[in-house]
């Protein structure tokens, strides 16, 4: 697990490591200056002239910094301060002192120059406002500049707290992001800006993050062997538990094979299709290892037979939104024990009676991408897109759910619990069936006794992991949804390993 603070709790743990643990600011800096120096050098050539723009802030500092240590090693640096001397902080003022004092070029102007590399410590992590004037003209004039582009911590003009673009930002090759990566460049539109981004620690005590819910976090891939439920030697099918899929209106069998088989391939013991009775052979032809059950029509006993057979239940998947499956979903809501996972269609009928969610009584996760979420919401995807953080953590703590917001950085959510945002997976993955497949692969792990919301969190990531295995094997154009479940067996296989 990695931490993604925005730039207010890294401003917090950093004046905690100052004033509490007694570690003096410039010495942070000077440490800084270091770890960013030892990235650039890795990446550049020595004979590439080299423009550091500096601002008025520690930013800016670190970037004077910077420029010293290179110069230090006969590099050609040239700097540029584009700040506001009487705005100068202490640190910042000092490192401007030494690099004047030995001899560095400091203009107050972007030069005429052509540069091999061009450094932004223009504006660190508390930006909060739109940038404008000067400041606006100098970063489109970098951004318009040729050269290996690097971001001191974070690029000049995005927000640390959400990934926006504040006006204009500064469109880096290389961020070099200081003791943590900033939630701002995992986001989406500042993960564009961010390019590759590399993590240098300095010695920052981030103690503050841990169980602290107002902080975001990721995975690794070396956290799925810890958050994947064990496998044991004594042990059966009924050991894994038993899956109920209440999927696949008439011509969606596809929806409840790739489900139904994204379970199994997760670890599920033994996994039962509740379908439409027009999808029975195709199943059992695709997916033998399957029960099939049908209905014709809704059979309050016989969905009442099934919900006390199974220890965890997925709904939705190509269900459709007619009036047998709206029956279903009620279902469900009246006399399901267990956790339940819906999707898609269960989604889109919920949104309609969301009465029945503020009434439940079992645990539930719920899977939208973004257009279902705001039919659950009852609001543009506009508007979604502006705050959906803000909103999604409000919709959970209205709501008894664990909801996963699906889009190119899902987002996971349960209230009194900390954001889990994923960096895993790729575009490829945008296809038809690939929601069908994480809503098994949720549902494998939940019918393994783990807690919903790890369940969640895991499944999404370990989706993810799927998805860029078949990437790898597939090319970015060919990913098929049963194509993750293959690059899903893989990434398992590794994680055994």
């Amino acid at each position: 697990m990695r931490y993604l603070p925005t730039g207010n709790w890294m401003q917090k743990a950093d004046a905690h490591t100052i004033h509490e643990i007694g570690i003096p600011s410039l010495v942070l800096m000077e440490r800084a200056a270091l770890g960013i120096a030892e990235v650039i050098k890795s990446k550049v050539l020595k004979n590439k002239k080299i423009l550091i723009v500096c601002g008025s802030g520690n930013n800016g500092g670190d970037g004077f910094a910077i420029a010293r240590l290179l110069h230090d090693e006969n590099y050609s640096v040239g700097i540029a301060f584009v700040g506001k001397t009487e705005s100068m902080s202490d640190e910042c003022k000092q490192q401007y002192c030494i690099c004047k004092n030995i001899g560095i070029s400091i203009e107050t102007e972007i030069p005429d120059e052509e540069y091999g590399v061009i450094v932004d410590a223009i504006f660190g992590v508390g930006l909060c406002r739109e940038i404008s004037g000067k400041y606006a003209s100098v970063i489109e004039c970098l951004n318009a500049m040729k050269g290996y582009k690097v971001a001191v911590d974070i690029p000049s003009g995005v927000s640390s707290l959400d990934g926006k673009i504040l006006g204009i930002a500064f469109k880096a090759d290389l961020t070099v992001s200081v003791q943590c990566e900033k939630l701002g460049t995992v986001l989406y539109p500042g993960k564009d800006f961010a390019g590759e981004v590399v993590v240098k620690s300095i010695g920052i005590n981030t103690e503050l993050y841990q169980n602290n819910i107002e902080i975001c976090y990721t995975l690794e891939q070396d956290d799925l062997y810890t958050c994947l439920p064990k496998r044991v030697a004594n042990s059966h099918k009924g050991t894994y538990g038993k899956v109920l899929m209440i999927t696949g209106s008439k011509g969606m069998a596809g929806a409840a094979y790739l489900s139904a088989k994204a379970a199994y391939v997760s670890g599920a013991g033994l996994v039962q299709i509740y379908t439409a009775k027009e999808n029975r052979s195709i199943l059992q032809q695709l997916l033998p290892e399957a029960i099939i059950s049908t209905y014709t029509e809704y059979s309050e006993e016989e969905l009442k037979q099934l919900l006390n057979w199974a220890d965890v239940v997925c709904i939705g998947c190509g269900l459709g939104q007619e009036k047998t499956a709206d029956k279903l979903l009620q279902g469900v809501f009246q006399f399901c024990k267990v956790p339940c996972i819906i999707d898609a269609d269960g989604i889109n009928l919920l949104s309609e009676k969301m009465e029945l969610l503020e009434k439940s009584t079992f645990p539930i996760a719920l899977t939208p991408h973004m257009k279902e979420m705001t039919r659950l919401l009852k609001c543009s995807v506009a508007k979604l897109n502006a705050d959906r953080m803000n909103i999604l953590t409000d919709f959970v703590k209205r709501y008894p759910v664990v909801c996963a917001l699906k889009d190119a950085r899902t987002l996971v959510a349960k209230e009194n619990h900390p954001l889990f945002v994923n960096t895993a997976g790729n575009s490829a993955m945008a296809k038809a069936g690939s929601g069908d497949v994480l809503a098994g692969v949720i549902t494998g792990l939940t019918a393994q006794h783990m807690n919903l919301y790890d369940s969640v969190v895991s499944g999404v990531y370990l989706h993810a992991n799927g998805g860029d295995y078949a990437k790898k094997s597939c090319g970015v154009y060919s990913v098929l949804a049963e194509d993750l479940i293959s690059g899903i067996k893989d990434v398992l296989k590794q994680v055994e390993q």
